[in-house]
């Protein structure tokens, strides 16, 4: 982890290396050879690909398949609903049954979920394979995080998470540009097509490297599976994301103020099952009470509540008030990909003198850009270039490199290797559900008020407020 540098070594982090070793050596692992990054890390760059590239294919999806507005809107949102309702599943069935193994199963589920959508005859289809897309990318997801903690240690761990928070962040801010060079690219007639079949052979190449670049491992007690607490919880989840997903473009109906009511209530009844179980429950509940992990789970909150929306704001303003394509608004999105590359290959090198403040300068980076974009916007207006953006992109993507993965590392630093998978789970459902509230208040927000400048200053002031955060965090982290 990209924060593991800062701290000196001590009892406990010898006992946990140690720990993560004989799991290791109880599973039969060889020694991680060089492939397994660029393995583990295409599955993760194929992930975040296809959770923003639909945006730039669905104006010519939707004259092909005839999709009306609540299809389109099932195409965007059953993906991500699947995903955020079963990490937490996913996290715990690779700590049971094997990292790799479920690794493995994910990425020949995407794989094959993306030739669904790329040769899907209807909406109804694309709809159903982009929901399975989704469930394999949970399945995927919580294995990465899990296997990059238990496999490596000290400054390879970190540049390793360091690498992880680079794929994610290229693979989000890179997925409108790709996106439009391959409909304009128009490869042998297929259009919107091409942005899920690329994954086809993408995935089938990295199917076949798995097995020997990547180490199986497991909690090191298995038990049984805790098949009511799994219910629950899916259950609370689906309750909570839908009406988050539907609720904006829906006016907010009754039916959605009963799911989130819903959602409470399963969480509760999730929370005191956790607590009476004896053997192998879903979220141990020592995980909650460690300092470091809780805290961290309400930073990356606070984080994605604030990069979820900022994201949609921005992709919405360039399109529909400075007119630019989805190619055009997609170069204008490098220049954050141009200060993201800068900081995020040097994050560990940053954390190895700063430890937790290098989250905290990320953040005040990331407000300064966004408050130097809003700026931007009210000075040229929708008359002027959107270019004058730049700057204020550039300085937040230097930020947002700063804060990605030192806050992945910072989250599972101190975590046991039996809890490894559970914890990543739970750390990217709370990465989904704060992505998916953001959109929901903030996106809401933009739409009602109309105004890009007054919306942007709210995710800005979500990074002071994570910088703040930041503080809470063990000094060691």
């Amino acid at each position: 982890m990209a924060t593991s540098l800062a701290r000196p070594t001590t009892p406990a982090t010898q006992a946990t290396t140690a720990t993560d070793a004989a799991t290791a050596a109880e599973s039969g692992a060889a020694p991680h050879p060089r492939a397994l990054l660029p393995v583990v890390l295409t599955a993760t760059f194929m992930t975040m690909l296809d959770f923003f590239i639909v945006n730039v294919a669905i104006p010519s999806l939707q004259t092909e398949l005839r999709a009306g507005p609540a299809a389109v809107q099932w195409i965007v949102a059953g993906f991500g609903l699947a995903l955020a309702t079963a990490l937490i599943t996913a996290g715990r069935l690779g700590d049971r049954f094997g990292r790799r193994r479920m690794f493995s199963l994910g990425l020949a589920l995407f794989t094959l979920a993306s030739a669904g959508c790329g040769l899907a005859p209807t909406a109804t289809a694309l709809i159903a394979a982009r929901a399975a897309q989704g469930l394999a990318a949970a399945l995927m997801g919580p294995q990465v995080l899990a296997i990059l903690r238990t496999t490596y240690t000290g400054a390879a761990q970190a540049r390793a998470f360091g690498m992880y928070g680079l794929t994610m962040g290229i693979g989000a801010v890179l997925g409108q540009l790709i996106g439009g060079l391959l409909i304009r690219a128009d490869v042998l007639g297929l259009g919107w097509r091409s942005c899920f079949l690329i994954n086809v052979p993408v995935g089938l190449v990295t199917l076949a490297l798995v097995r020997r670049a990547v180490p199986e491992s497991r909690a090191p007690q298995r038990q049984g599976f805790d098949l009511p607490g799994t219910a629950l919880v899916s259950a609370a989840l689906v309750a909570l994301v839908l009406p988050l997903v539907q609720g904006p473009s829906q006016g907010w109906p009754l039916w959605t103020w009963e799911c989130l009511a819903g959602a409470a209530v399963l969480f509760a009844l999730f929370a005191v099952h956790q607590r009476r179980l004896a053997t192998d429950p879903v979220v141990a509940p020592a995980l909650l009470r460690e300092r470091a992990f809780a805290t961290g789970l309400v930073t990356q909150l606070t984080f994605n509540l604030g990069q979820g929306s900022f994201f949609l704001i921005l992709a919405v303003h360039l399109q529909r008030d400075h007119g630019l394509d989805a190619l055009g608004s997609g170069l204008l999105f490098t220049s954050i990909g141009a200060g993201y590359l800068l900081t995020s290959t040097t994050a560990h090198l940053v954390a190895a003198r700063l430890g937790r403040q290098t989250i905290a300068l990320g953040a005040l980076g990331m407000a300064a850009g966004l408050g130097l974009i809003a700026l931007a916007a009210a000075e040229v207006g929708t008359s002027g270039s959107a270019w004058w953006l730049a700057p204020g992109l550039f300085l937040d993507g230097l930020g947002m490199g700063l804060v990605i993965a030192p806050l992945t590392g910072t989250v599972l630093a101190g975590v046991r290797p039996q809890l490894v998978g559970s914890a990543a789970g739970v750390l990217a459902t709370v990465q989904q559900v704060g992505g998916a509230l953001g959109i929901a208040l903030l996106g809401n927000l933009f739409y009602r008020e109309g105004s890009f400048t007054l919306s942007i200053t709210v995710p800005a002031g979500l990074e002071l407020l994570l910088a703040a955060l930041v503080q809470a965090l063990p000094r060691g982290n």
